[in-house]
């Protein structure tokens, strides 16, 4: 699946100039998607401060998955988490995206100690719009995503239909396709 992804990426790189000049000049609002993950103290009052706070700095949302209880990813001997994606538009360009988003984390208390492991807050950067961009620090689309029940799910409540650049299937036809088994069931609030 690794080569299917580089070799999707070299050939649609051509592609990616002017959506990148768009990007630059701030011309367009352009449509991302976040999935937020919390498995640390206040997950839900977490999760929300974090909407915000992306509704503050980084662009209007414009729909929301409901919440998500999923076992862990990775390293799975840890406390399950709260997961969610949004839908937002923004003019930021990715990288400062990618900065804003750590920033958010960073002031909600997350301490990056180990990849996968527990954490307050997790910001990823699933989308941004059809760009496929890969640099040191952010590689676009997100690389696991479509390995991910915790992602593929929330994510077909907001974009069932979406195409992934480079796979070329819609979300529910990544889901559908997904192998992961880790479970992810929807969160059923107090009120």
């Amino acid at each position: 699946m690794r080569d299917e992804f580089a070799d999707a990426f070299n050939k649609c790189w051509r592609q990616q100039t002017h959506l990148l000049s768009l990007i630059t000049n701030n011309i367009a609002l352009l449509k991302t998607f976040l999935l937020l993950g919390a498995n640390l103290g206040d997950r839900v009052a977490t999760l929300q401060r974090a909407v915000d706070l992306i509704w503050q700095y980084v662009g209007a949302i414009e729909q929301q998955s409901p919440l998500y209880e999923t076992t862990p990813w990775g390293i799975i001997d840890q406390p399950a988490f709260l997961n969610q994606v949004i839908r937002v538009k923004t003019t930021l360009e990715p990288e400062v995206l990618l900065k804003q988003t750590q920033a958010i984390e960073q002031d909600l208390g997350r301490i990056r100690k180990e990849k996968w492991g527990a954490r307050v807050i997790d910001i990823d950067i699933l989308y941004y719009d059809q760009l496929i961009s890969s640099s040191s620090t952010l590689t676009l689309p997100h690389p696991y995503l479509h390995q991910r029940r915790f992602t593929l799910v929330p994510l077909a409540d907001v974009a069932p239909d979406f195409v992934h650049p480079l796979l070329h299937k819609t979300t529910l036809e990544l889901l559908a396709a997904c192998t992961d088994e880790g479970v992810v069931s929807r969160w059923k609030t107090t009120t």
